[in-house]
């Protein structure tokens, strides 16, 4: 890969431009206290859209367990820097490492399972984590984790999501990656031209996981408290929703559905007697008349192959 290409090189500025420009109006007022919230939580949603999408759009593993490993990420992280006093980089990468392996510990037991089986696997295993929190009174049990320091900041949040979207994309784009594609596309089929579909079914779940712990860190050193029922099983369905709404397989639906939603529901608070009814119909509206999602038609299904059923790029390169 050339990383100096003229496409990299105005990817690379563009993205730094855009940076010091949010920066710049955050500084000057422009972007006050309550937009940067929404814009914090925004980038927390899109880093787990876009982790998920990889287990459930690329892979086509139905996941109810995303809420875990966010869990994870926010707990691991809060303790480290509200009780043990680490740095917040230092952190970060351990709440990651720590959901990452919890990824692994559901993903060797439970990916041989496929479609509803493999779905409320994860969602038992979503409700475990939640329940051992609830019950431990080292990190606050039912009543949570406060006065957690914040250190979570716009620069954070923007590198974070440029992250996320870069790794996995480029993992999407390797070896691995289009093996990964071959398992959605065709389990059998892969297995019978020697790929160990198991081992990257659990691969997709480890970096899953590893970004699911990243956007938790983030979001419990931005918000001062934690408890267990913020990452019960309402919070895998609202992933979710952004994924499919978004447009499965396709990284950039993730980033359009994590917007598109934050922005309609924003705008619903004013009305919260009708607010979820008005949720409700714009998401069956959409399912309806555009099942693929926001930009599902234009990434994912049928990128692997051509016309004529040829492989784009062979499996084995």
């Amino acid at each position: 890969m050339n990383w100096f290409s003229k496409k990299n090189i105005i990817s690379f500025i563009s993205i730094i431009a855009l940076y010091v420009l949010s920066q710049g109006l955050i500084s000057a007022g422009v972007i006050d206290s309550y937009i940067l919230l929404n814009l914090v939580l925004i980038g927390i949603n899109i880093i787990l859209a876009v982790s998920l999408n990889l287990i459930t759009g690329y892979t086509g593993q139905f996941s109810l367990g995303h809420a875990a490993f966010m869990a994870v990420g926010a707990y691991v992280s809060a303790i480290m820097t509200t009780k043990l006093n680490y740095p917040f980089f230092i952190s970060v990468i351990i709440a990651a490492i720590c959901a990452a392996f919890a990824g692994l510990l559901i993903g060797i037991p439970t990916l041989r399972l496929k479609g509803d089986y493999l779905a409320i696997a994860t969602l038992g295993f979503s409700e475990i984590v939640r329940i051992i929190l609830l019950n431990f009174d080292y990190v606050g049990g039912a009543s949570g984790l406060n006065d957690i320091p914040q250190y979570t900041t716009w620069t954070w949040i923007y590198f974070a999501v440029v992250g996320t979207i870069v790794l996995i994309k480029n993992f999407i784009n390797s070896y691995a990656g289009r093996a990964c594609i071959s398992i959605r596309e065709d389990e059998i089929a892969a297995e019978a031209m020697g790929i160990n579909t198991t081992l990257y079914k659990v691969l997709a779940f480890v970096i899953g996981a590893f970004f699911a712990g990243i956007a938790g860190a983030l979001y419990a050193n931005y918000f001062y408290f934690i408890k267990p029922n913020n990452f019960g099983f309402m919070k895998s369905v609202d992933i979710l929703v952004i994924v499919v709404f978004g447009g499965m397989g396709s990284i950039a639906g993730s980033v359009a559905g994590a917007v598109a939603l934050s922005i309609i529901s924003l705008f619903l608070q004013n009305i919260p007697e009708l607010r979820m009814v008005i949720y409700s119909v714009i998401l069956f509206l959409i399912m309806v008349y555009r099942p693929e999602g926001l930009l599902g038609k234009y990434e994912g299904k049928g990128k692997l192959f051509k016309k004529g059923g040829k492989l784009n790029g062979s499996i084995n390169n």
